[in-house]
């Protein structure tokens, strides 16, 4: 599932592509059953509009104007923006087009019905409404540490909930604990003051350097976790010699090495 760096990748897409447009047409894909989009009269308030300005919280993507409405993404599974230009035909699997004046055309792909894409009028009010966490880029060294210490669950279910934590998912939760060395299902109650404090520290980090290469992890060290999460194959930290092992924390998969994390 994309997590906080995909996300942000979209984000500076649709800045880079979408805005000051005109919209002419809002319309769904096809295929559409068991997903959530907007109705007829939300695709109707989109109709010549602007987005001016775009923003992301966690998982959910963000795009419209100071006076609204917004559209707001979440890309579930395997879901997509595409920008793309007329006479180019929309994405196999498009649920949501948007149509500008002019060539520009933005399509949701969408292959597996997850996702959404919601028609707003204000996202801190959406934020709040769907009790998201803070963005795992914002929140505060002494916010996170309150946060995760004081969850007696596993750390890396801490780590996912994103009503505590916005933004990580099963591939950031599993390479912050690789980095810091803690088992996946250890109590995140238990870890000391400095620990958490390297997990923060830890985390900014990482998600930082996928910020900065847009998500793109063949960009990213070879002996990060992200570039060799195979289980059963060997821990690709220097000198460690571990094996990467996959578990179930939480009913979501957890891969760690057995040797260097516990």
């Amino acid at each position: 599932m994309p997590e906080l760096p995909e996300n942000e990748a979209q984000r500076l897409t649709l800045e880079r592509e979408c805005l000051s447009r005109t919209i002419e047409q809002a319309a769904l894909g096809d295929n559409i059953t068991s997903i959530e989009l907007p109705g007829d009269n939300e695709l109707g308030r989109l109709k010549g509009r602007q987005f001016t300005e775009t923003r992301r919280h966690g998982k959910n993507i963000f795009a419209g104007s100071k006076n609204g409405p917004w559209i707001t993404v979440h890309l579930g599974m395997t879901g997509w923006l595409i920008p793309f230009d007329a006479p180019d035909d929309p994405p196999d699997h498009t649920k949501f087009l948007i149509t500008f004046e002019g060539d520009r055309r933005l399509a949701f792909r969408c292959p597996r019905k997850l996702g959404h894409v919601k028609v707003i009028d204000d996202p801190d009010a959406y934020i709040a409404e769907q009790k998201l966490g803070p963005d795992a880029l914002d929140i505060t060294q002494t916010g996170f540490c309150e946060m995760i210490g004081g969850t007696r669950s596993a750390i890396k279910s801490a780590l996912m909930a994103q009503d505590k934590l916005a933004g990580i998912g099963n591939l950031w939760s599993d390479e912050i604990l690789f980095q810091i060395g803690i088992g996946p299902e250890r109590r995140a109650s238990e870890l000391g003051d400095g620990k958490l404090e390297e997990a923060f520290e830890t985390m900014r980090r990482l998600l930082q350097k996928g910020v900065a290469v847009e998500a793109d992890y063949a960009q990213l060290p070879d002996d990060w976790l992200i570039r060799k999460r195979d289980e059963g194959g060997d821990c690709p930290r220097n000198g460690c010699g571990g094996t990467i092992r996959r578990t179930k924390v939480g009913g979501r998969s957890a891969y760690h090495c057995d040797r260097h994390q516990s």
